[in-house]
């Protein structure tokens, strides 16, 4: 039978009571208030109440005052500013913990050629992080041109079911990885056409960023450093000055090394990070994807806060008035 929970439309059987929904959504032990087809049920009837299809259900808790803290990409709301990769770990098992350790919501994964004669009971990636808990963003690394990039971002599409937020690099050769600019203007004006939400990986250049955005781009995403390189934000003044002319969602994209770098690119009030390299390659990537979490927490507290103004000569924390000499 169907009944709805908060607005949304659930599916439970014959016979389901109150406390079954509760458990259902990890709320059982907690301090919430059900209201059942707009009556309060009083706690003690939660485990008696049986329902019945259609019924209605609210369900409330306490929360903080003050503006939810989030950002949105393509209209789709995301708690956190924390993006992650999926390459260079040891193994399945580790992926999964770095990610989870990560908090990330939108996890970035390549597109490549499936492995013809693959033992059937190797783990696939998307068995490891699930599309039904992440927001899996298809990016076009290792694509060298506009037309590479776009045949990616269109088998990423059919293998998603439609999926349509991309994340979109065409990249200018290997030693460097920095992007081909030229070329990413054409592709990403392509993808537009074509539907796609393109989060844009681009280089660290106001001008360029400022064009991306105007193409129709969801997302723009200057680079800190060169691509795995953990050098940290190179050019903050650049990266300033792209968030400050911005309309779109500003985000970080390689280059960062460790929690600090993080915390800058917050700081300077981008909307988020993109990384993999710098927690994949860490001697404990489980706990270096914690403490970039709280590395990016931290630097988006600080820049809500608004940081003293920086000074050139001393000032004195504690006042003059009243020296006994």
């Amino acid at each position: 039978m169907k009944i709805s929970v908060n607005g949304d439309t659930r599916e439970y059987g014959e016979g389901t009571v109150v406390a079954d929904v509760v458990a259902d959504l990890d709320l059982s032990g907690k301090r919430i208030a059900i209201e059942l087809n707009k009556e309060i049920l009083p706690f003690d009837q939660y485990t008696a109440k049986k329902l019945l299809a259609n019924d209605n259900l609210e369900i409330v808790q306490a929360i903080g005052g003050g503006q939810e803290d989030f950002f949105t990409i393509a209209g789709q709301k995301f708690n956190s500013r924390l993006l992650v990769g999926t390459g260079k770990y040891r193994d399945m098992e580790e992926t999964r913990l770095a990610i989870e350790a990560s908090g990330a919501e939108i996890v970035t994964v390549a597109i490549r050629r499936t492995n013809i004669g693959q033992n059937v009971d190797e783990p696939n990636l998307l068995d490891v992080i699930s599309p039904d808990k992440y927001t899996i963003l298809p990016n076009t690394a290792g694509c060298y041109t506009a037309d590479d990039a776009i045949r990616t971002c269109r088998l990423g599409r059919e293998l998603l079911g439609g999926h349509k937020l991309v994340k979109l690099e065409v990249l200018a050769d290997q030693k460097t990885l920095f992007p081909d600019v030229a070329e990413t203007y054409n592709a990403a004006e392509l993808l537009v056409k074509d539907g796609f939400d393109v989060m844009v990986y681009t280089n660290d250049d106001p001008i360029a960023a400022k064009r991306l955005e105007d193409i129709g781009c969801v997302a723009v995403m200057p680079l800190a450093a060169p691509i795995g390189s953990g050098l940290g934000i190179r050019n903050p003044y650049n990266i300033l000055t792209i968030v400050e002319n911005a309309t779109v969602p500003i985000l970080v994209d390689a280059g960062v090394g460790t929690a600090s770098d993080a915390a800058l690119a917050m700081e300077l009030g981008c909307d988020g990070v993109l990384m993999n390299t710098a927690i994949a390659a860490a001697k404990d990537p489980i706990l270096m994807a914690s403490a970039m979490k709280k590395g990016i927490q931290a630097g988006r507290a600080a820049f809500l806060a608004g940081r003293m103004p920086k000074k050139r000569f001393a000032s004195a924390s504690s006042p003059l008035d009243g020296l006994f000499f």
